[in-house]
């Protein structure tokens, strides 16, 4: 805001207040005018002098004894000469966004001058014949803008349903007096726009946000609608979708800015408030409200969501839950937000780096499994930018990843264990077989925007999800090739505790695990299911109430899993006690058997990797071929013998090796041949 404009809202504040104090010179010759010998008390705390005193303090233009129409006919003459010489006038802008008379504007000023000039405290309790009551009441409001106390029109303009009340330019106090004492406040964020400052209601403060660029969707035939009278529209978005950029580009064709709110960043923020104070705000500003999603506001949707709608104002809401008929009674225009094409996505990325990247590096195929919208790559390539910067070297695909793992909201950590993935392809030790039907898995998860959305192939009333199922004897490598997925598609491993989720009352456990998917959608993570036949177990023959309602259960899983947009894995030892209905659902099963001689060795191998010293009798040939063990027995075995060296303060041999061979089969309950363990039998005894 230029300094002539500011100084253009100063002066017509304080020649509207000149206006103001005229009105109440002629009230205070009213109260003299009356007999006052029979109040001793009245001036006892201010004097008439004084009062005169402060009628002719500095307080801006004077009347000059003018009567109040010549006055308030010259203020509008003033104003309508510097329109039409195109200076912005902030009042005659807030009546016109708010549809205020004039009467509204004389009560406006009435509750304002004590906000603007200190001396109207006291005038104002001087009339209310009460100096503690410094602030215009109703009553005195209207007695200043010459409305009799009982007209029904004039206290209709201070009541419910009057702009200045539902605008939230005029509060009222003192709910629990009578109507004409109750005191009137103008909110501070309405005085100092009129005296020509634009900063935000702090309210406010950490939901505003700056909407990126529009990459999809349509703004032009938006506005237009828009422009023919619609003034509440809903867009209901997905994943990677960004309602509030279409919205914005959508009010930039109607030539008005975009106050744009995240919904999702409330926190304690009180709702009713915030929807208040955001129809004000951007009424204020001139601009189009965008807010969303409506999802944040959860069971109290019902009561926000009308608060945010503001009739005769533009209004753009958005969200996942689809509009609920019962939140207005206007009609919105329903909308389906349209995703981002990955082509556009990986353009955005490209953008927002500004070639900060490692040289080779295809930011677009190594973050296209990633399911960001606009806002949060935004975020998301800052992030990666200070983890480059702090080690002073170019942005690599590890910042990246972690620049999008900032983004995953911290609901899904209370319900499962998030664990930051290390592991990596070099770690599986599988047959070629399952290995190329992991990347075939991995390949699901990272063209799935192509073959989905461009190439029209999403099935109706399927979500976008992949789910897979791992089967194998323990220690197979099920939970590590669940990290080595997740770590590849830069995604955090989110592990389900069963014995969190289920619940011996009925329904709960089907609460649980919506509230687990609920959160799974919300992030970009590996949902791991272990020892998953426990939930996803087979329907049986209904014989009793406990068997009806584990079915439900059963099938309530079914469907749940059907919707979900995440990639999930789903692990067990027992394959055949799962529904069968659960393999069509299934992007992949995956069968982990038990390592060859070969595949031992490699294990063993790398168990005792370069950084573990080894003594040079160390046969990890011998141990490959004698011992039919799993992996995870491996890892097991390798960690007890890098104990047992380590207190000796030596190189791992292969004493220690055998030592935990057999501190592994006692533990598994297997009996130990003296053969297998020859020539280190001492390690039995």
């Amino acid at each position: 805001m230029g300094t002539s404009s500011s100084h253009r809202s100063l002066h017509d504040v304080l020649s509207r207040l000149a206006l103001t104090e005229a009105r109440v010179r002629a009230a205070v010759q009213s109260r003299r005018g009356g007999d006052t010998a029979a109040d001793p008390f009245r001036g006892l705390y201010l004097s008439d002098s004084e009062v005169d005193r402060l009628l002719t303090g500095p307080a801006g233009a004077r009347s000059g004894g003018a009567e109040f129409d010549e006055l308030q006919a010259r203020i509008e003459r003033d104003a309508t000469e510097a329109e039409e010489g195109g200076e912005t006038l902030r009042l005659r802008d807030l009546v016109r966004a708010f549809g205020l008379t004039a009467l509204d504007v004389e009560l406006l000023f009435a509750a304002m001058a004590p906000e603007v000039d200190s001396r109207f405290e006291r005038l104002y309790g001087y009339l209310h014949d009460d100096m503690t009551r410094r602030r215009a009441s109703v009553g005195l409001a209207l007695e200043l803008a010459g409305i009799a106390a009982p007209a029904a029109a004039g206290r209709a303009r201070l009541c419910a349903g009057a702009p200045l009340i539902d605008g939230g330019l005029v509060e009222i106090l003192d709910t629990d007096r009578p109507f004409l004492t109750r005191a009137l406040r103008v909110p501070d964020r309405v005085t100092m726009h009129l005296l020509g400052d634009d900063t935000p209601d702090p309210s406010l403060d950490g939901l505003t946000v700056r909407p990126v660029p529009c990459l999809a969707g349509d703004p032009v035939a938006l506005g237009a609608t828009l422009k023919r009278g619609a003034t509440l529209c809903y867009l209901r978005e997905h994943r990677g979708s960004a309602a509030n950029s279409l919205a914005a580009a959508a009010f930039t064709e109607l030539g008005l800015p975009a106050l744009v709110l995240d919904l999702g960043r409330l926190r304690d923020h009180d709702p009713a408030k915030v929807a208040a104070v955001a129809r004000r705000e951007a009424r204020l500003m001139g601009a189009g409200l965008v807010a969303g999603p409506v999802d944040a506001f959860g069971d109290n949707a019902g009561k926000a969501v009308p608060a945010l709608c503001d009739p005769g104002w533009p209004v753009i809401l958005h969200g996942r839950r689809s509009w609920d008929p019962k939140w207005t009674v206007d009609i919105p225009l329903s909308l389906e937000a349209p995703m981002i094409s990955p082509t556009d996505m990986a353009g955005l990325w490209d953008a927002l780096l500004t070639g900060d990247v490692e040289p080779g590096l295809d930011v677009g195929a190594t973050m296209s499994s990633l399911n960001l919208d606009p806002a949060q790559v935004q975020r998301a390539t800052s992030a990666a930018w200070w983890q480059a910067a702090h080690s002073a070297r170019p942005i690599g695909a590890a910042d990246l990843r972690l620049g999008a793992r900032t983004q995953n909201a911290a609901g899904l950590e209370r319900l499962a264990r998030r664990t930051e993935p290390a592991a990596g392809w070099p770690d599986l030790v599988l047959p070629s077989a399952q290995i190329q039907m992991l990347r075939e898995l991995v390949a699901r998860a990272r063209l799935r925007g192509r073959v989905l959305d461009d190439w029209k192939m999403r099935n109706s009333g399927r979500g976008t999800g992949i789910a897979a199922l791992f089967t194998g004897a323990p220690g197979t490598g099920k939970t590590l090739t669940a990290e080595v997925l997740a770590y590849d598609l830069g995604f955090d491993l989110y592990t389900v505790d069963i014995a969190t989720v289920v619940d011996k009352y009925i329904g709960e456990t089907e609460k649980n695990l919506e509230r687990i998917f609920t959160e799974a959608e919300q992030v970009n993570g590996v949902l791991f299911f272990d020892e998953a036949d426990a939930l996803f177990g087979k329907r049986s023959e209904v014989q009793g109430a406990h068997d009806r309602y584990a079915n439900v259960e059963t099938a309530f899983l079914l469907q749940r899993m059907e919707k979900f947009d995440g990639l999930v894995i789903l692990a067990t030892n027992l394959s055949a006690n799962l529904d069968d209905a659960f393999t069509r659902r299934l992007d992949a099963v995956i069968d982990f058997p038990r390592p060859d001689a070969e595949h031992r060795y490699r294990i063993w191998d790398h168990a005792l990797n370069p950084a573990v010293p080894r003594a040079d009798d160390v046969d990890l040939r011998l141990l490959a071929e004698r011992f039919e063990l799993a992996g995870g027995n491996i890892r097991n075995i390798t960690l007890a013998a890098g104990y047992f060296a380590a207190d000796e303060n030596r190189a791992v041999s292969m004493v220690d090796l055998m030592r935990g061979v057999h501190r592994e089969f006692v533990k598994l309950g297997k009996l130990c041949k003296v053969a297998d363990f020859e020539p280190y039998e001492a390690v039995l005894t």
